[in-house]
């Protein structure tokens, strides 16, 4: 074995990564982002990387039920958590309810941001499933759009998680009570 070779070996690591309830192992560099190793490695491309700064949030997945910044952390310190991405969402082949809700209240438009909005909502509304709109437009503002100014965005959160607490049938329009 070259010297060349035994570097390389040294610098690479085997972890074990809990990804959407799946087990996968990824042979990476110790340095390597959570979300370069979630779209190169494990080919889940829902993660979408903007600023790689931790500024934007289009990079936003649920580690052990919380959001993080995949673009801040680096896999190696992921391995034993569960880790959740916007693919995690989808009702089998159709959208989950949160994604819907989205759509439905227009809280996209280029797309490029909504997969970390829907987790940082996804993960906001369960810790607090009785938001009002104003803690939820609080969180939100931890992400960046350029398209749609928000409301929509807050919109679609608070109808989902009034569908979710049952006070209204189906997706819950903005202007119900």
């Amino acid at each position: 074995m070259t010297d060349d070779a035994v570097v390389t070996q040294r610098e690479l690591q085997l972890l074990t990564l809990d990804v959407n309830g799946e087990q996968h192992e990824v042979i990476t560099e110790p340095r390597r982002t959570l979300v370069d190793v979630l779209r190169h490695e494990l080919r889940l491309t829902g993660t979408h990387v903007g600023c790689e700064h931790g500024i934007c949030g289009a990079c936003t997945v649920l580690v052990d039920d919380r959001p993080v910044r995949a673009c801040l952390m680096f896999a190696a310190q992921a391995e034993g958590a569960r880790i959740r991405t916007v693919e995690s969402l989808s009702d089998g082949d159709g959208l989950g309810d949160l994604q819907r809700a989205f759509s439905e209240h227009h809280g996209l438009q280029c797309g490029f941001c909504t997969p970390g909005f829907l987790m940082l909502a996804e993960g906001f509304l369960a810790e607090r499933p009785e938001a009002t709109k104003e803690e939820i437009r609080e969180v939100v503002a931890a992400n960046l759009c350029r398209c749609t100014g928000y409301q929509t965005i807050v919109e679609a959160i608070d109808g989902c998680a009034r569908a979710r607490r049952g006070a209204c049938a189906g997706l819950c329009d903005s202007k119900e009570k």
